[in-house]
């Protein structure tokens, strides 16, 4: 990180050199042409954590609660991607999103879709690339948490009468916060950095800010540009989860936890 940093403070090229200016207009300058590139990919995993959290937490509180003897057959569904690499699941949405691809030519030749409707190289193809990667990262955490429940906890709140939604809101939900807390990390910082669903999915509309990375460090070899975007990027994610922490550290205050 020091490397980088000071790398970050450099100006110069491959061919000439590097010298150390120790001046931060590589930041001002990074930030005023990418600042849309980087707002987007913060966004993206705001939308990408806010959407595996709805979809992860009903499936690992049914397979915690009423999973019985199949739990680790259930969590072996949610790991199975993980057994082909990552880049071969993004072309697998590649395929299956294209234009006359297995699902948009079905619909299209059955009449449900126009000939001119398209997914592909849109926010939809790339947002649902990112959620299908990251869905994991998010389900597992929420699985432990909630798996780790006391049955004595739901039972009492049932003997003081609370129905199912008050035991869900003032005992499940607020026991289960670490696990929404360590899958959200999980999710979000991984998916803000991400470029090949980007690249692999998306246009020149949907450009992330990880994306512009590499190809300042591997295409156009401006290292100092690239380190300090990498920089940009880390502080705009550490704000959001510092924001974040204090965000549940007060839930948690609120419900007693």
């Amino acid at each position: 990180m020091a490397t980088m940093m000071s790398l970050s403070l450099q100006e110069g090229t491959i061919e000439t050199g590097y010298r150390l200016t120790g001046h931060w207009q590589t930041y001002v300058e990074a930030l005023g042409k990418y600042d849309t590139q980087l707002i987007r990919s913060l966004i993206y995993g705001l939308v990408v954590t806010v959407a595996t959290l709805a979809i992860s937490y009903p499936m690992a509180y049914w397979i915690a609660l009423y999973g019985g003897r199949r739990k680790n057959l259930f969590l072996l569904l949610i790991l199975l991607p993980f057994f082909t690499p990552f880049i071969i699941r993004t072309l697998s949405w590649k395929f299956i999103l294209a234009d006359n691809g297995i699902v948009l030519g079905n619909l299209k030749e059955w009449g449900l879709l126009t000939e001119g409707y398209q997914v592909l190289a849109t926010q939809s193809a790339v947002l649902a690339g990112l959620i299908y990667n990251f869905l994991p990262f998010m389900a597992l955490p929420l699985y432990v948490a909630l798996e780790r429940l006391d049955p004595s906890m739901l039972d009492a709140a049932k003997d003081l009468y609370s129905n199912k939604r008050q035991t869900f809101l003032r005992v499940t939900l607020p026991l289960s916060l670490p696990g929404v807390f360590a899958g959200s990390l999980l999710t979000f910082i991984p998916s803000v950095g991400d470029f090949l669903n980007s690249e692999l999915l998306g246009s020149v509309n949907t450009t992330m800010i990880g994306q512009v990375i590499q190809r300042e460090f591997l295409v156009n070899s401006d290292y100092p540009e690239g380190a300090a975007l990498s920089f940009l990027l880390m502080f705009g994610v550490l704000a959001l989860v510092f924001l974040y922490t204090r965000a549940i550290g007060n839930t948690e205050e609120l419900t007693g936890g």
